[in-house]
């Protein structure tokens, strides 16, 4: 059965079914689900994304887009595990976006649960479909997906459907990092590796581990991981948050040379100058490689110098020349609540709820006076940051190009001096330009929290490596779309919050009658559709109701023959 994603066009199923003329009518429980399905299959990325899909398949007895969507679906809901995934498909959105052929509402003749009654794409089936494709055939085709195929997918065809949609920022600020996805400690997790971490879940190599002490050893453990490197791409605003490439390793592999592999592999991808900035830390210095990202790419990098590199100790002695001139550096401060979408009304807060929160927090402000908190620390309290530029350093031997060196100095309350360095390939400008670019960098940490904490981007419920990068792909793919709805729908605000709050905006909100006719749609509520009914000419009602009956006979025997609840 050929797959159709159902279009809206409210006026021309009104007019059609003005004639009496309709395919189906349902009462749906209206979720955002179904709006971003309907978004990314209006704007025919669903199709493009499941035609390049490398699939493991020779005969395609089930679309492939059933296969992408449910993934998506799946991951949207928070569950890991394919054997959800009849819950999923009969509490979400998805399957109103292909219509009734694919899936419609029924009544288990032995339970009277309600359900679904499937066509489904082949005949091998002994009992009647509930759900469009089986749950295990969705982890048979994810699990034999080969991983490299997998990986040049979503590092590449997704990566050049993303630019045709316009998913990239004119400024093209990128953020390269990697991080370790911790699992249970089995060996049977395919590609995992056992290392010793730090209590801060640093890893600790041979030669560390000889010079720590007793105590902490004591704070150090073994864990099971794997590693992964993704690139982001985000604005200034920190409006929107896109993976842009994403590669999973064995837990002891290194992450410098995969993650200028997803840099090379990008730029062949979607071609040059969509990546214009690309900000690093020290894990991935190498300076052959970050020229190659300027001279072949026309990448700018900023990345942070190691105080035992030529560079950073020359700077320690060209910082004491008079040109060399230290300016205060004020760190930016982004409101916490995001603006309001551009022509959205004001909020207007009730004045008793203003002088309540007055009140408050005068009395906050007292209680402050009568009991001030203890200083912090000298040692930690920092009193001022100053910022300086050298241009033209070339000490780095290995980088073919010349750097731009901005100095950041610390000074503390018990006097003490902190001094750290950042090396960015762009010509000299403002002083505080490279660290300001460089605090983005910590959103991509942010994000690693939140995939972790929230999506179960580390949750797997196989130990197959397949399925493991599968999880992953799925969960970054899911996101950058997701992102990508909330932006187009003038929703940006929620892109910065975590999936559970976005998730909240995905349920029910509204209970709509949808009229189907000829691969379209067109929702309608109650009251309009009943409106719609009873002005219906002679004609036209007789045919509507005809059909009306014709349509409650079939789905009265819709599941003559379903699987025992």
């Amino acid at each position: 059965m050929d797959l159709t994603v159902f279009e809206e066009n409210k006026e021309l199923v009104v007019e059609a079914f003005e004639r009496g003329e309709f395919d189906f009518v349902e009462g749906v429980d209206e979720v955002d689900e179904a709006e971003f399905f309907r978004f990314i299959g209006a704007k025919g990325v669903l199709q493009k994304l499941s035609a390049a899909y490398p699939s493991p398949r020779v005969k395609q007895e089930v679309p492939v887009e059933v296969f992408v969507s449910s993934a998506m679906s799946l991951r949207l809901h928070g569950v890991v595990s394919y054997c959800r995934y009849p819950y999923v498909v009969r509490s979400g959105g998805m399957l109103s976006v292909f219509g009734p052929r694919v899936a419609r509402k029924a009544v288990h003749p032995h339970s009277g649960d309600g359900t679904l009654a499937c066509e489904g794409f082949n005949n091998k089936n002994e009992y009647d479909r509930q759900t469009p494709c089986d749950q295990d055939f969705l982890r048979k085709f994810a699990r034999d997906t080969d991983v490299e195929a997998l990986h040049g997918w979503f590092n590449g065809a997704v990566q050049r459907i993303l630019r045709q949609h316009h998913a990239f920022d004119p400024e093209g600020i990128f953020i390269g990092d990697g991080s370790y996805l911790f699992v249970p400690d089995n060996p049977r997790y395919e590609g995992s590796s056992l290392m010793l971490f730090d209590e801060h879940n640093h890893p600790v190599s041979a030669d560390e581990q000889k010079k720590l002490t007793p105590e902490q050893l004591r704070h150090c453990r073994w864990r099971r991981c794997y590693r992964v490197v993704m690139l982001l791409h985000t604005n200034r605003e920190l409006d929107f948050f896109r993976c842009a490439g994403v590669r999973v390793l064995g837990g002891n592999e290194s992450e410098l040379e995969p993650l200028y592999e997803l840099v090379d592999g990008f730029v062949a991808a979607v071609g040059p100058g969509v990546m214009r900035l690309l900000i690093l830390d020290r894990g991935f210095i190498d300076g052959e490689r970050i020229g190659r990202c300027k001279t072949e790419h026309g990448i700018d990098v900023v990345i942070p110098l190691r105080r035992n590199m030529d560079a950073f100790q020359d700077m320690l002695g060209l910082q004491r020349l008079p040109d060399v001139r230290f300016e205060e550096y004020q760190r930016e401060r982004r409101a916490s609540i995001p603006r309001l979408p551009k022509g959205a009304p004001e909020r207007r807060v009730p004045e008793r709820i203003l002088r309540r929160e007055a009140k408050r927090q005068a009395t906050l402000a007292a209680r402050k006076v009568e009991e001030p908190r203890p200083p912090p620390a000298a040692a930690k309290l920092r009193l001022r940051s100053e910022v300086a530029v050298v241009g033209e350093v070339r000490s780095w031997t290995s980088c073919p190009v010349p750097l731009t060196v901005t100095i950041c100095r610390e000074t503390y309350a018990d006097g003490h001096e902190e001094q750290w360095m950042l090396a960015d390939t762009r010509p000299p400008a403002r002083p505080e330009r490279s660290r300001r670019d460089y605090e983005l960098r910590g959103q991509i940490e942010e994000r690693w929290k939140q995939g972790k904490v929230y999506t179960n981007l580390a949750r797997f419920s196989s130990r197959a490596f397949s399925l493991v990068t599968q999880q992953v792909v799925f969960v970054l793919l899911t996101y950058t779309l997701l992102q990508l709805y909330l932006e187009r729908t003038r929703r940006a605000e929620l892109n910065r919050r975590t999936m559970p709050r976005i998730r909240d905006q995905l349920r029910p909100r509204n209970t709509v009658v949808i009229l189907y006719y000829a691969n379209y749609f067109a929702r309608l509520s109650h009251l309009e559709h009943q409106e719609l009914v009873l002005t219906l000419g002679e004609d036209a009602r007789q045919k509507v109701l005809r059909k009306t009956r014709q349509l409650r006979l079939d789905v009265a025997d819709a599941l003559p023959n379903p699987r025992p609840p």
